[in-house]
């Protein structure tokens, strides 16, 4: 049966009400064109169910690709009924705006959800839609009323609205991130009447289109009043004596419920505050269909689910945490049943037995019978069911690799099928995730001659809402899972992973573009954290106080030295001041004020500075005048190799490459560093550079520093070069006696093309036959002797070095001409997000987590991060699962015992790992996807990141559970650090967090040479300065010392608290405004403040002006302004730093010109500004007359 006669079918069963349609043979994406094409003639939206999440978000983003109509998903919660987790804040707002879509959505759509989602009870109808605000532009709204309602409905309360289900007052504005809106909304109020709605980005907080009406759902699914709250009150104290829950745990409920804040295991309160909760099912009409995709697998997650939900509920019953029937919050089978046959049926069902299309292009699936369909454990079968086949068939187009190492063509069998296509006047679409792709191919297939300059492929882009008409070759950007064939009808879809031989799924969303790692902010400076006063040394920061100083009010940053010294800065020279980063290990030592210690520490540290900028220079001076080998330009079989990447690079990552390949094929020897964090694709730059090395002939090394990193590299290595015939192999001491004579053999006979190991390849019977590139992993952390031998390499073979820790902007600016340096700060492209959890230590939550990942094969790290108590927790957790494999490790352990113990859980040998935070963050174990942090109170924001980031490498779903006490026993700073890492998937701040952390731990080891004492003495950020400024002046750029003029102006300049609230805020903008460069910063910054804050008061706008002014007075060496007034008169005084100004000649003309300008025998200038016209205000006449003796003053 062709597609049109299906589609028919299909339109005749809506208009038959409960009729069942089954239809087999759709493989591939087939069914997803299919409701695509059905959906351009009906007015009926779908509901397709899934057996698994992972399957309903696949077919979302499948749905997308060939439609252009809404596509809901409908998740399922993150955890069984009765698993003590807060829920999950977007799986929450996800399902809220779905349930509403649905309800109000007047154009057809598909909703997709897994079977979990249908049979998991939820807020009826009614009450969604009643509880439901609708603004528009204009109208006059209740503000108390508002704000009210939105705590009622789950909304949080905070400084900066970055996630959804937060809100933020300031002032006249409020900022709000409802679960229907992909951005944030900034709503700007006039008295009671709203002025402006306008989206912004959660990143840059900056405004963006405006709106004219908006909707505000709830964000969670219990919906609070106070009426409803009696109600609930008085039901759970009923409940509580009925199944014997404890006093305590019942206070606890009332009083979360109270402050409004959900309750772990929430579902569990569902039936309390609805009499009748409902399903998704209670939110389609009547004639929508329902799509149940592959039954038999949906009856058996149906199944699963069951029997995971009954094992909750007994245990929670046990423990006294049951309040409601299993029943009340899960459907019976039965109901489920009888729900779905009150509409018409769609039962799809693929083949698993694939024809081979390099065989035959006729190929048809064989029919498989359909007499029976159980589905949730209900049989559906009902007198009338049409049993339909359509015809399809995957492209399975298998590559067969083999054939001489330069000049092989490993596509050819997929090529030639494809070329058949293409002779025979098929309509083909190959589809390719981005433009770069779409570039690569084009090459690879002109390469081929199956297309030419004057039959070339037409360009296509997702979504595809119409196939092509013409026969040929269509090339379509966009995210495709798989292809399909319909044979009969002369149509091939096909992705560019079926035809370069590559399964691995793609990401599905590109990465936001975060800034560069130029500077620390004080975003998260906290009251007794060190900082660092360039003249004045290490301090502890204090907070920020007022003090009225002359009878003008400032604020000043109140920072205390040893011996109790106290220091008050204001706030206009915060550019003075550096959040100290020390090094590990390195115990903080206080200044005092007012010694000479400070100074002469600095003087050491610049000594030994300038010697390793002195070594940089000269180790550049001598590889410009060597000889090496020049590696060809890329061809057709590179561009095949690049192709076979299954994802999309990124901005820096795509640069790196072609920085690599440039530098190999120079005649000089190749010594770039690759800097970038780790997975941000470091590896793949190296691979390209391995693979271009080989296929001319040569042979490459791979230096890493750890036993373990061997292993993991040699994996890696294996296999991205499995289809190519590349010989790769691993040095190490894992390998037996008479295994590493073999390599050392192949090495020495050529017969290895990549080896890989630790600093045993160094050893002198490792001998080359010809060894053309060398790849160092993480130099610094090699021995000096080892160093040495690098050193030596690198005089005669291309060397790439790898590194996860960060050059600050500033270095990279300065080290250009005297380091080959490619920065990776783009981050991937994002992968499933790590579902995070907060939740107090629970046996069953515990015992449920484990269980799982390794139920579906998996790995977990459970951190503990004190060695006292670690073994006797992880004796705790082997009785809570005594099937899973359990080993321990930290940092007190022999070393090769540690290796040793890693190694096997890298194997799969050891099912959970009890370790401190000692995991080396460089490990890539893509089986782990699950970590337990206990105590995650106790650890910092930066730690946290990290930890999470040791899972989600992989295709699976991770989970991250962050363990701690109850939640009245920690402080309100550490939930508000754990709540901001349960939201950094969403913000895009967890690059600048993985920064930091990078920073603290690579601290001492910038391009690979020793530096640790000098970074603790003045801390990172200082030292980075410095360094910096001493390779300028080895570049012959002399560098003064930078002026931070004190300015005295006697009015009030600072941020008021009533206009930002937030200290934490206030840093970051004092921060931003110290280092703002020019005017037209200003006025974008100025524009910036008023978009988020509301119109500028009077103090922030003089400080603003007093940050220009101070610009000025730098470039005239000014290191003092002082205003006064004589006789009525307003007068400025200017003392000049040591140098004096930087043309004295100019300044004594300009002086004599102007009578109302002196200069006094000391040396300070005193001039009276002119109120130039358009000036606006003193302060701006004051900067405009600067302005004007800048260009007398500072003339050459």
């Amino acid at each position: 049966m062709n597609t049109e006669q299906v589609l028919l079918k299909l339109r005749e069963s809506i208009r038959e009400p409960k009729s069942v349609l089954a239809l087999t043979g759709l493989l591939g994406t087939s069914s997803a064109w299919l409701i695509a094409r059905l959906l351009k003639s009906v007015n009926h939206s779908v509901l397709w169910v899934t057996s698994l999440q992972k399957e309903a978000e696949q077919i979302v983003s499948d749905l997308s690709f060939f439609s252009d109509f809404p596509v809901l998903l409908y998740p399922c919660h993150d955890s069984l009924p009765f698993v003590p987790l807060l829920p999950s804040t977007d799986t929450i707002s996800q399902r809220i705006s779905t349930l509403y879509r649905l309800a109000t959505e007047e154009v057809p759509a598909v909703a997709v959800a897994p079977v979990q989602a249908l049979v998991e009870l939820t807020v009826p109808p009614e009450v969604l839609l009643n509880h439901v605000e609708y603004l528009q532009k204009g109208e006059e709204v209740d503000r108390e009323k508002l704000l009210k309602w939105l705590i009622d409905s789950g909304y949080e309360s905070c400084a900066i609205v970055q996630s959804k289900g937060e809100f933020s007052i300031r002032g006249s504005l409020l900022d709000i991130f409802s679960p229907l809106t992909d951005r944030p909304v900034r709503i700007d109020f006039f008295g009671d009447f709203v002025e402006e709605m306008r989206l912004f980005d959660p990143l840059t907080q900056r405004s963006a289109e405006d709106l004219n009406e908006l909707v505000i759902l709830p964000c969670h699914e219990l919906i609070f009043s106070q009426t409803m709250y009696e109600d609930v009150h008085e039901k759970l104290v009923k409940r509580a004596a009925e199944y014997n829950l404890p006093a305590r745990r019942v206070h606890e409920i009332l009083q979360q419920l109270e402050s409004r804040r959900l309750v772990e295991g929430h579902e569990a309160l569902l039936p309390l505050f609805y009499p009748k909760p409902a399903s998704v099912l209670d939110y389609i009409n009547r004639h929508t269909p329902i799509l149940i995709d592959r039954p038999e697998e949906i009856d058996l997650a149906m199944e699963n689910y069951r029997k995971g939900a009954e094992q909750t509920y007994e245990t929670a019953l046990s423990e006294h945490r049951v309040f409601s029937p299993l029943n009340s919050l899960v459907f019976d089978p039965e109901q489920l049943a009888k729900s779905i046959n009150d509409h018409t049926c769609w039962l799809f069902q693929d083949i698993n037995l694939y024809g081979s299309l390099l065989k035959s292009s006729n190929t048809t699936s064989p029919r498989r019978e359909i007499t029976k369909y159980k589905v949730f454990s209900i049989d559906l079968t009902r007198p009338k069911i049409q049993d339909l086949e359509i015809e399809s068939s995957r492209p399975d187009l298998t590559l067969i690799p083999g054939g001489a190492k330069k000049g092989i063509d490993l596509v050819g069998p997929a090529i030639d099928r494809l070329r058949d296509w293409v002779e025979a006047g098929e309509r083909i679409v190959l589809v390719v995730p981005g433009q770069r792709q779409g570039r690569r191919m084009m090459e690879l297939l002109s390469y081929h001659e199956i297309i030419s300059d004057e039959a070339g492929p037409t360009m296509l882009s997702a979504p595809l809402t119409s196939d092509p008409v013409e026969a040929g070759l269509n090339i379509c950007t966009g995210e495709l899972s798989s292809g399909f064939v319909l044979p009969g009808e002369a149509y091939i879809i096909i992705t560019e992973e079926e035809l370069l031989g590559s399964r691995t799924r793609r990401t599905r969303a590109a990465g936001r573009e975060k800034a560069t790692v130029s500077d620390l902010t004080f975003e998260d400076l906290r009251p007794g954290q060190p900082i660092v006063h360039r003249d004045h040394g290490v301090g502890l920061y204090k907070g920020l106080v007022m003090i009225e100083t002359g009878g003008v009010p400032g604020e000043f940053l109140f920072l205390e030295y040893r011996g109790g010294d106290k220091l008050y800065l204001p706030v206009d020279r915060l550019g003075l001041v550096q959040k100290y980063i020390g090094t590990e290990g390195r115990a903080l030592r206080l200044d005092r004020l007012g010694s000479s210690s400070w100074q002469l520490t600095k003087k050491k540290v610049k000594k030994d500075i300038y010697k390793i900028a002195h070594e940089l220079v000269d180790l550049y001076a001598s590889r410009k005048v060597s000889k090496g080998f020049e590696f060809s330009p890329p061809d057709a079989m590179f561009r095949q190799f690049e192709a076979s990447f299954p994802y999309e690079e990124t901005r820096d990552q795509a640069a790196s490459i072609e920085e690599v390949l440039s530098d190999m094929q120079e005649p000089r020897p190749m010594d770039r560093l690759i800097c970038g964090d780790v997975g941000y694709g470091k590896t793949e730059v190296a691979m390209r550079a391995v693979f271009k090395a080989v296929e001319d002939g040569k042979q490459v090394a791979v230096l890493v520093p750890t036993t373990l990193l061997a292993e993991q590299h040699e994996r890696t290595f294996r296999n991205r070069f499995q289809r190519y015939p590349v010989t790769v192999e691993a040095l190490s001491r894992l390998k037996t006696r008479q295994r590493q004579r073999e390599i050392l053999e192949g090495i020495s006979q050529g017969r290895v093309d990549i080896i890989i190991g630790t600093h045993r390849l160094l050893q002198p019977d490792v001998k080359f036959k010809d060894l053309g590139l060398l790849i160092v992993d993480e130099e610094h952390r090699f021995g000096v002797k080892h160093k040495e031998q690098l050193k030596r390499l690198k005089q005669t073979v291309d060397c790439l070095t790898l590194t996860a820790t960060p050059i600050p902007r500033t270095l990279q600016l300065s080290l250009l001409g005297i380091r080959d340096l490619s920065i990776i700060n783009t981050p991937p492209r994002e992968r499933i997000p790590v579902k995070t959890f907060m939740a107090e230590f629970d046996d069953s939550l515990i015992k449920e987590a484990i269980e799982r990942e390794v139920s579906r094969g998996g790995q977990v790290f459970f951190v503990h991060n004190r060695i006292k108590g670690l073994y006797r927790l992880a004796e705790h957790v082997q009785r809570l699962t005594p099937d899973a494999r359990i080993e321990v490790i930290h940092g007190q352990m022999n070393p090769t015992e540690l290796e040793e113990i890693m190694i096997r859980f890298v194997r799969g040998d050891i099912d959970c790992l009890m370790c401190t935070t000692i995991i080396e963050s460089g490990i890539d174990i893509p089986s782990a996807n699950t970590t337990i942090i206990n105590r995650a109170d106790k650890l910092g924001l930066a730690d946290l990141y990290q930890l999470r980031g040791r899972v989600g490498r992989a295709d699976e779903q991770a989970y991250a559970y962050l363990i701690i006490p109850r939640i009245s026993q920690i402080g309100k700073e550490s939930i508000k650090r754990l709540k901001a890492i349960m939201e950094l998937s969403v913000t895009g701040g967890g690059f600048r967090l993985a920064m930091q952390d990078l920073q603290i731990r690579g601290a001492g080891n910038i391009l690979g040479v020793s530096q640790s004492g000098s970074i603790a003495e003045v801390g990172y950020e200082l030292y980075l300065e410095l360094l910096h400024r001493a390779i300028e002046e080895f570049k012959g750029f002399p560098q003064k010392d930078e002026i931070d003029p004190e300015v005295n102006l006697g009015i009030p300049a600072f941020i008021p608290e009533d206009y930002i609230p937030d200290v934490e805020q206030r840093l970051i903008l004092y921060r931003r405004m110290a280092r703002l460069e020019d005017s037209e910063r200003d006025a974008d910054f100025s524009l910036e403040l008023t978009d988020r804050f509301g119109p500028m008061p009077e103090e922030t706008s003089s400080l603003l002006k007093i940050m220009g002014i101070k610009r000025t007075l730098r470039l005239l060496n000014v290191i003092r302004l002082d205003r006064s007034f004589s006789n009525n008169k307003e007068r400025i005084v200017l003392n000049f730093g040591p140098e004096g100004p930087p043309d004295h000649a100019g300044l004594l003309e300009a002086v004599q010109k102007n009578r109302q300008w002196s200069l006094l025998p000391d040396g300070r200038l005193i001039i009276s500004p002119e109120f130039i016209e358009g000036a606006g205000d003193s302060l701006a006449s004051i900067r405009q007359t600067l302005q004007v003796l800048v260009k007398m003053a500072t003339k050459v």
